[in-house]
This record gives C-alpha cells, structure tokens and sequence, in this order.
C-alpha cells in the first residue's frame, strides 16, 4: 500500500497537468515550409509533396497574410475543372488565417482550434513572423490525447 501525507496528496491532486502548462513553443514544428504571395500554385504542390505536408503558410515578408492546404488545391480544381497550377498563391489562399503565439497554453490552442474548426495553427511570434506549425495531431503526441480528442470533436461538429 502507498502511503502518502496529507501534504503530498493535495500536492498531486491540485498538481498542473500538461495541457495546463505545456506552451505551443515546445511541440510545434518549427521547421515549416511557407511561400510567398506570388508563388505559384504548382510550386505549392511541388512543396507539399517534397515536405510531406498538406498546409503552407503564405507570407509577404515573413509575416502571414493567408494560408494554403491540400484540401484548398482539391477543391479549386474540382470546382473550376481548369489548371490552376500557373495561378499565384494568393489567388487561392485564405486570407483570413487564425493564428497562435509560443508561449500560449496546449488548453489555449486547443479551445482556439476548436472554435474556428481548424486542425492547423500556424505559430507567430509578437513580431507576427510565422514561427511554426502546430496541429491537433502535436497535441495528442506531444501533450493530451483527451484535450486532442475534445478539440477534434469541436472542430468536426457540424454548425
């Protein structure tokens, strides 16, 4: 049997979890491909598939000013059913990016995602230059699969 003090088991109850106190600058990617506004969309693609990813920031300067993701590709060329290759980043990006700092809390992020139904964050820093990449799948590596588990349960909910 484990005996503990009366000391010591409010100590381990009222102790922080991780997601109470681990910051996104410990488990995003902060080896990220981004693009500039006037790259190409085939370039994008040929981005993506040499980095194995299927999101990539678009940024003037460094800092972000929309956003790309596989899914965006997809849907453009199904939609419209022309080429859109030689078409510029920004002419499909969205523009309307939702973002997160390194020293916010995984809870922070995690409630961020969920309420803009997002899997992927891109990090900036106080200066708004991207920094990073953080994703519901970090979350549940690196942090929580329950606060990973509640964040995709909100960002898949239909409204």
């Amino acid at each position: 049997m484990i005996e503990l003090s009366l000391m010591e088991f409010f100590s381990l109850i009222m102790s922080e979890s991780a997601e109470d106190t681990m910051l996104v600058g410990e488990l995003m990617t902060k080896d990220i491909v981004r693009v500039e506004s006037e790259t190409s969309v085939r370039e994008v693609v040929v981005l993506m598939q040499s980095h194995d990813t299927g999101v990539v920031p678009v940024c003037n300067k460094g800092h972000v000013i929309g956003i790309i993701t596989d899914r965006d590709i997809v849907l453009r060329l199904l939609v419209d059913g022309t080429s859109i290759a030689d078409e510029l980043a920004e002419s499909i990006m969205t523009s309307k990016v939702v973002t997160c700092h390194p020293d916010q809390t995984v809870n922070e992020i995690a409630a961020i995602m969920g309420d803009h139904q997002i899997r992927r964050l891109p990090v900036i820093n106080h200066d708004n230059v991207v920094v990073g990449m953080v994703t519901v799948g970090d979350i549940a590596r690196d942090a929580s699969e329950y606060v990973a588990g509640e964040a995709f349960g909100e960002i898949v909910e239909e409204r």
